[in-house]
């Protein structure tokens, strides 16, 4: 809590007038509240922390699990084959969408195949429930989606996304309708922990969120 034990992230920095002022941090420690001195007084407009979420591996629901893809956990994007309009990204975010562009979108298809996006989970793990959300998505969500995992050490952005093409099945294809959340438990395929999937859309359209609920791999 804020009565932890406080350490410092950046010494005292001089600062100018109506300026950006950008300064690197070489402290590899979690934190979860930050303190700001002024000295001795003044205003500042904007202050941003820039990192990367590290999951909270206690912080788990009342079956114990946890959205192991979750920006706030720290889930990423690793690649997209389109982002026409919306953002892989938003798949992550807390809460449901907000309007169509709150969500991953691609363009419609011309030519055989399917959309997909490759993300790497905030950490190792099995999962045991999925959430596929087409909230406000009416007449251009995919008809139907999968996904696959692995569990994967280094690698390219590039090399990962023709890796993924061969991974293992973690939810076969199951069909989507519209504006609505989609919740699968059974049909998970048995799987050791994974640490990326490659969800795919077929053939095309928008999801607003993914949840990728498990247990996070012993270490």
């Amino acid at each position: 809590g804020v009565h932890g034990n406080w350490f410092p992230l950046l010494p005292a920095v001089n600062l100018r007038g109506n300026s950006h002022h950008y300064h690197a941090v070489n402290v590899e420690r979690r934190c979860t509240h930050v303190r700001v001195n002024l000295y001795p007084d003044g205003g500042l407009a904007r202050l941003r922390l820039y990192g990367v979420p590290e999951i909270d591996a206690n912080a788990t629901d009342s079956e114990g699990l946890i959205d192991l893809v979750a920006a706030l956990n720290g889930g990423t994007v690793v690649a997209a084959n389109n982002q026409h309009f919306g953002l892989a990204s938003n798949l992550l975010r807390p809460g449901r969408g907000i309007n169509m562009g709150d969500g991953w979108e691609t363009r419609r298809r011309r030519e055989p195949g399917s959309d997909w996006c490759v993300l790497a989970l905030a950490k190792p793990g099995v999962i045991s429930a999925i959430e596929v959300d087409t909230c406000h998505f009416k007449g251009n969500y995919p008809d139907r989606c999968s996904i696959q995992g692995m569990l994967v050490a280094g690698g390219t952005p590039e090399s990962l996304v023709t890796q993924s093409m061969f991974w293992p099945l973690l939810l076969p294809e199951q069909p989507l309708t519209m504006d609505h959340q989609h919740y699968y438990r059974k049909e998970i395929l048995a799987h050791t922990p994974v640490s990326h999937v490659r969800f795919n859309i077929h053939p095309d359209g928008g999801v607003s969120r993914l949840r990728l609920r498990g247990r996070v791999a012993a270490a």
